[in-house]
Formats: C-alpha cells, structure tokens, sequence
C-alpha cells in the first residue's frame, strides 16, 4: 500500500499591502538673499533689540542636597528655614521678560509665528536659516504667501538675535501689525526682502480688471434670465467646462505625484509557532 502523505496546511504568503498618496509637484524654497541685505537685516533688528532692552531673565534653581533626618531635624530646631523664603521670593521677581509690553509686539519661535500668521496679526516674518530639518520651517512660505506678508530666510539669524534676547535660539521671528517700537524698522527692512515663488499664489492672486468682472457679471445675470426652465438645470461637466474657460492663460498646471507606501518593506514577519504532530 503506497503511504499516505501526511496532510499539512499549505501556507499562502499574504500580499504586502501597498497604499497610494497623492503628493504637490511643486517644490516650495526659500528666495536667496543678497550678502549685503543679510548684512543690513542683522544689524538693523540686532540694534533695536539692544536699543529696547528686551531680555528674558532666568535664574537656574540649584538643586538642594540631600539631608538625613538628624540634619532636617536640626535645620528645624535652629529655625534656618526662614532666608530661603526671601531668597526665592527676590528671584521670582527678577525671573522673566524685561518689558511684557515690548514682548507683546512680537512673535517668537516657529510655533508662536505659525499661530500669528494664520491669525494674521504679523507684519513680517524672519526664519534662521540654520533651522533643521528644513520641514519645520516650509509650512511658514505658504502661509505667508496666501496672506500677502512678507518673510524671508536670513543666515545666522540666531547667532545674532539669541544672546540679545537671552534665548537659547530664535528659529523664527514676526513683528505684529500693532507694533510701535518696530514700525521703523519694518519700513526699512521689508523692501530687501525677496519675493516669495509660490506659482498657484502669485497666479490666483492675478485679478482682472473692474471691467471683465462688470461685463462677467452682466453675462451671467443675461444667461440665467434668457434660459428656460427646462434648460436651467445644467450638468456637472458642463458646470466645470464653463469654469475652465475663464482661467487665464498664464495658469500652468503640473499633474500629481503619485507614489506607494509600502509599511516596513525590509520587514520580515515571523510565523506563528505550531504544534509539531506527534508520529505514533
């Protein structure tokens, strides 16, 4: 009798799954700036920040020693515990901003500048160039892009600005619309700044002329009072080949990325573990 074979499972290796995402085709960089405007931004907002006298104070809590009980017991017994009270309470008065008033005209740090533009309460922007990696910074062209303020990416901005201010780093920094103690500065800084390459922006914010959009209008109100109830409701392909012909001709249209992601593609999955068959 030939032997039977011994009936095993056959595993099927499971298809990775493969997810598409749709990515702008558009690179979006920071304009070059010139040496000697580089030059001329430092020098202006690092002379007014000294001229201000805007500082943060910090005074670094030293950590206290470890005591036994026999010593915290003689500390209260001798009653020493009453000095560093006032001490503690003659830093908290120092430790802080300089001028609050001051420090409310500006906008400090990525996260704080990201808040004030999408508010847009700022005047202008100044990003580090040192900043990285450099995706934490992007978002900030577009956004100042769309509200029409201007920004610019200045070198060693942190360098210069950071011990002035008494930070660690100053990645980003905005002067608010209300200013008053920044007012001549901005005027004087902001014609050096270079413009800002967002094609979709600078094509959408291309406005016709008060004519087409008068004889546009007149169109239209024409069109709807002239057409008959049976042909007023119209299809939405017709809706969108009626949009397309009122772009400009200067738009120019890029067509997506598409790419795969595939999650953990170098790893590999380990088989669940099964009872060895016990041959009698």
């Amino acid at each position: 009798m030939p032997a039977q074979g011994g009936k095993g499972s056959t595993r099927k290796s499971k298809q990775i799954a493969a997810k598409t995402s749709l990515n702008s085709p558009y690179v979006l960089q920071w304009s070059i700036l010139d040496g000697t405007d580089m030059h001329f931004i430092l020098e202006a907002v690092e002379d007014v920040m000294k001229q201000v006298g805007l500082k943060k104070i910090e005074f670094r809590r030293k950590k206290k020693p470890s005591l036994s009980k026999k010593q915290l017991k003689e500390q209260r017994q001798a009653g020493s515990s009453t000095t560093p009270e006032k001490n503690e309470t003659e830093d908290t008065k120092a430790h802080g901003w300089t001028d609050l008033s001051i420090r409310g005209q500006l906008a400090i740090g990525i996260n704080e500048v990201t808040r004030a533009l999408e508010k847009n309460e700022l005047l202008l922007v100044l990003v580090c160039k040192s900043a990285k990696p450099t995706m934490i910074t992007s978002h900030l062209i577009l956004l100042s892009a769309s509200r029409a303020i201007p920004a610019c990416q200045v070198p060693r901005l942190s360098e210069r600005l950071a011990p002035v201010l008494g930070l660690t780093s100053v990645l980003a920094l905005g002067f608010k619309r209300s200013t008053d103690a920044f007012a001549e500065v901005a005027k004087a800084i902001i014609p050096r700044f270079p413009s800002l390459d967002v094609p979709w922006i600078q094509h959408g914010t291309e406005q016709p002329p008060v004519g087409e959009d008068i004889q546009l209008m007149d169109l239209q109100s024409g069109e709807l009072s002239h057409s008959e109830p049976g042909e007023g409701t119209s299809s939405p392909k017709q809706k969108r080949t009626d949009s397309s012909q009122l772009l400009s001709p200067t738009v120019t249209l890029k067509a997506l990325k598409v790419k795969k992601i595939i999650p953990n593609p170098n790893k590999r999955r380990k088989l669940p573990k099964t009872k060895k068959r016990i041959s009698k």
